[in-house]
């Protein structure tokens, strides 16, 4: 990947992003502090786990991009997670944290985006390539999360489309 292809890739994950994250903080908004503790099965996350790791997740990806580098700490995730008291703090810092990750993600130089980077010894790639993983990694838990909203007492936002809490409406004519 030379560097022309890391900056077109970033910005367009960027903007594909943005738009994504706006998408999740209203998947998030609508987990009702009284189903956190919910989950469909018993190998199944509950809803705070995964609405939590939805967003802590989200900024993770970020931030290992930005940085360079895939490492964790196994409670890193938890301790965080501990931090929240209710669902509106995950959103509020979600709505502060990501949009500042992606502003740091445009401002990276070309050669930090195309310096091959190791995930955890499972594959290597250039940096900015980890951008459709972030994404792709984000969609899959917002999913999962929207599919617990109805079963636990929320109202599922439109997501890519209306739904039948939120129909989508034409502009006026």
């Amino acid at each position: 990947m030379n560097a022309d292809q890391a900056k077109f890739l970033t910005e367009y994950f960027a903007n594909m992003l943005e738009n994504e994250g706006k998408t999740t903080a209203k998947v998030l908004a609508a987990v009702p502090d009284s189903g956190r503790n919910y989950k469909p099965d018993a190998k199944s996350r509950t809803a705070w786990d995964l609405a939590t790791h939805l967003a802590l997740g989200d900024i993770w990806f970020l931030d290992s991009i930005i940085n360079g580098k895939f490492e964790t700490e196994p409670e890193a995730e938890q301790q965080a997670a501990a931090k929240f008291k209710n669902i509106k703090e995950v959103v509020d810092h979600y709505n502060r944290e990501f949009p500042a990750r992606i502003k740091q993600l445009r401002a990276l130089p070309a050669d930090k985006l195309t310096r091959v980077v190791d995930f955890f010894g499972v594959m290597k790639s250039p940096n900015a390539g980890y951008l459709g993983l972030a994404n792709n990694h984000s969609i899959h838990h917002r999913g999962q999360l929207a599919a617990y909203l109805r079963a636990m007492g929320g109202k599922v936002p439109s997501i890519y489309g209306g739904s039948a809490d939120e129909p989508m409406t034409g502009a006026a004519t």
